[in-house]
């Protein structure tokens, strides 16, 4: 009997087992539901950091830079911040959910909310993140122009701070992506407990 235990594959012996019903029960529904709720508000108060660095460093390039053209850049960058709270926290700030709420309200409320963070994030970028990757251009510009009028090679001392605005910049779309593949999951997780209870 060892024998034939040792001789099988284990991985047909792990993917041959039976797989287990869904065991996701109301409360934690509901606790999910609020957890994500939480993480949606969060979310939506860290969105206001980005707009006010990039309220402060385009008005401190509109003051500083006497270039029409960047100074257009550095406003544009600033309205385009402002607009983009408006946009991004648009009908954002959901409803809690009730404590009395059945089966289906807190899938509901639940679906809502994965679908409230999918938007959020999809907004995120163009809204929150444009105007941050404006102004940063619009600096780098103004920088290399001051180095041009003044024979100054600016690019050599600015390779330390070209190599972190690509790791930020690759950081922010890792992360984002796997954000979207959570909440992918939780879509498919929220699919199979309503397939489970009908």
């Amino acid at each position: 009997m060892q024998d034939d235990f040792l001789g099988d594959d284990p991985k047909r012996i792990w993917q041959n087992q039976p797989i287990e019903g869904s065991t996701m029960t109301l409360e934690k529904i509901r606790q999910k539901a609020r957890e994500l709720h939480l993480k949606t508000r969060r979310e939506l108060y860290g969105s206001t950091a980005t707009p006010v660095i990039v309220i402060g460093i385009s008005g401190w390039g509109v003051v500083l830079t006497h270039d029409l053209a960047l100074r257009l850049v550095f406003a544009f960058a600033i309205a385009w911040a402002l607009a983009g709270q408006y946009f991004l926290h648009r009908g954002m700030w959901p409803a809690t959910l009730p404590g009395d709420a059945g089966l289906s309200t807190g899938l509901e409320f639940y679906r809502r909310e994965i679908k409230r963070q999918r938007y959020l994030f999809g907004r995120a970028l163009q809204w929150s993140f444009g105007p941050a990757v404006l102004s940063i251009g619009a600096w780098i510009v103004a920088i290399v122009m001051i180095g041009n009028r003044k024979n100054l090679n600016p690019s050599v001392n600015m390779i330390p701070f070209f190599t972190l605005l690509v790791i930020w910049l690759a950081a922010v779309f890792v992360l984002r992506m796997r954000q979207q593949r959570e909440l992918q999951r939780e879509i498919d997780e929220l699919n199979a407990i309503e397939r489970a209870n009908t």
